[in-house]
């Protein structure tokens, strides 16, 4: 019997694979080849210098185009499809593109993937043209119950259509910092960035006000003279694989220098190597606003065994054991309850452990790639 021939659509944004993609090429790029035994695979995405026409990701096909407009992009990605018998085709994270590749190819199953809130709130598209996109797709697949719910309400008439899959993890390529090897490395890690005797505390992501660094270092004055060892690094930049600046990048280094030797920013570093300041860190901090759909950062930490403190928003609650993994926080408090959490983290060094050890077996069980690739199977083979 034939596998289901399936195509999955990246919204062109970014070249794939890369190592300065964003999430939603990242989850294709770890998922899809995990489908490829069970489905025939193919992944139209944009053309970069460095990558060829067609090319290979994990047994699938791949197909490249320009993509200097929207309109180009997905006038190609149009044709393209057209040649294919497909049975499913995948749209990530662009609700316009349903719609377009719908009125193409009226006969064929198109699901929708939502990574996030941003391209289905009204700044992004009209709600009258978000439902005829909803309406369009036969199955809409959300990373979070947080964005089921949303998109729900903006569409209260295709809530049926509406399917969780989470997102996941390499577990392989974020180690435990409490096993073998990545003990070693650990070591090896600290003692190569002068981190010996500190108390890391780590930021990952991209530098924007709704991901909330600002409050980080209004808690840390209060915490310096708490902990004196304690050290906050930043990881990240104001866009994906640039280290161009903001108003807002540039007001956040001004208050990092008032802390001059317990603020570090380290400028945005490729996806290869994310796993090293997850496995050199203490605890992760995620302070984001109510937006944040999931927030892969905190399975990546949660991988290398650290404690999580973040707000308790978006899906972030459907990741974080509250008291077992680490601590949610009051968004509204953000500073003074997130200080107090890392207070008591930082101060026992027992507590980090059980938290970190809880962590990394809360990711085994729930949020590996592997689980992300059974649930899309499970919808697959769904009447």
């Amino acid at each position: 019997m034939d596998k289901p021939k399936v195509a999955f659509v990246t919204p062109g944004t970014f070249p794939l694979p890369s190592p300065t993609s964003s999430s939603v090429e990242r989850v294709v790029e770890k998922t899809v080849p995990l489908l490829v035994p069970y489905v025939d695979a193919h992944i139209y995405g944009r053309l970069s210098r460095s990558l060829g026409k067609r090319g290979n990701v994990g047994g699938a096909a791949i197909e490249r185009f320009p993509a200097a407009s929207k309109q180009r992009y997905i006038q190609c990605v149009r044709r393209a499809v057209g040649k294919l018998r497909l049975d499913v085709l995948q749209v990530e994270n662009r609700p316009r593109y349903v719609l377009k590749l719908k009125q193409a190819q009226p006969a064929k199953q198109i699901w929708l993937n939502l990574h996030s809130n941003t391209f289905i709130r009204e700044r992004a598209i009209p709600s009258q043209t978000l439902s005829r996109c909803f309406h369009a797709a036969d199955r809409i697949i959300v990373n979070s119950e947080f964005l089921k719910e949303d998109a729900a309400n903006r569409v209260p008439g295709c809530a049926h259509k509406l399917c969780v899959v989470y997102p996941g993890v390499d577990v392989e390529r974020f180690p435990s910092q409490y096993s073998a090897a990545g003990s070693l490395r650990r070591a090896e890690l600290r003692r190569r960035r002068n981190w010996l005797g500190r108390s890391v505390v780590l930021f990952m992501g991209r530098l924007q006000e709704i991901k909330g660094v600002h409050h980080l270092l209004k808690l840390m004055p209060q915490l310096i003279k708490e902990h004196p060892s304690v050290l906050l690094v930043i990881v990240g930049g104001a866009f994906y694989g640039s280290n161009r600046t903001t108003a807002y990048v540039r007001m956040l280094h001004r208050l990092g220098r008032t802390m001059k030797g317990h603020v570090t920013f380290v400028p945005y570093v490729p996806y290869s190597e994310v796993p090293s300041w997850f496995l050199g860190a203490d605890v992760a901090v995620v302070p984001s606003g109510n937006r944040e759909a999931f927030g892969l950062v905190n399975v990546e930490a949660m991988a290398c065994g650290l404690p999580v403190v973040a707000t308790r928003a978006g899906g972030m609650k459907e990741i974080i054991d509250d008291g077992v993994t680490g601590y949610l926080v009051d968004p509204e408090h953000v500073v003074t309850e997130m200080r107090s959490r890392l207070l008591e983290l930082l101060c026992n060094e027992r507590l980090r452990q059980e938290m970190g050890c809880q962590s990394r077996k809360r990711v085994e069980q729930h949020f590996t790639w592997q689980h992300s690739a059974n649930r899309w199977l499970e919808l697959l083979r769904e009447p």
